[in-house]
């Protein structure tokens, strides 16, 4: 389904996070002409230009309902999933979630990751990937319960501690 976005929309850029689009510019690039949405996201203060006409293909979807946050939460504190032992395997697995971009999804590998972490330790890899995980979902849930990044990192980590 195409949605059109405009200035001012909450937006999340899978693999990157939350953003906020703050102009829809028309860009040459390689040649080709396109407008494109350009977003500031809320980790590292970082812009991004994804092109209108990919940005179904990307995954850019509007951030979640306020109702859907304690949805979030309730999977952060729920049983591990069965994964993979071995963790090439378990890597790749969690990398294909990651790319979805659903929130519930990517609550999904933080708290899985957060609870092997706890238990037995992870990789250089996917201790990289927790964090990341972890600064996306903050991200949506900062912005959408209008509250400091900080602040919900922390309410996650004491969530997987």
């Amino acid at each position: 389904m195409q949605e059109v976005y405009s200035v001012g929309d909450k937006v999340v850029y899978p693999m990157h996070g939350a953003g906020v689009i703050e102009a829809i510019e028309e860009k040459e690039v390689l040649g080709e002409k396109d407008y494109y949405y350009i977003m500031r996201l809320q980790m590292g203060d970082m812009k991004v230009m994804v092109p209108r006409g990919s940005a179904d293909e990307v995954g850019l979807r509007p951030v979640i309902d306020c109702d859907e946050v304690p949805k979030v939460y309730e999977v952060l504190k729920a049983e591990a999933t069965p994964m993979s032992q071995n963790w090439n395997r378990r890597y790749r697995a969690n990398m294909e979630k990651m790319k979805t971009g659903d929130i519930f999804i990517v609550a999904e590998v933080v708290r899985n990751l957060g609870i092997r972490d706890r238990d037995k330790g992870l990789s250089t890899g996917e201790r990289r990937m927790l964090d990341n995980a972890k600064q996306i979902l903050a991200s949506e849930l900062a912005m959408v319960e209008k509250r400091p990044l900080e602040e919900v990192a922390n309410v996650i980590d004491e969530i997987l501690s």
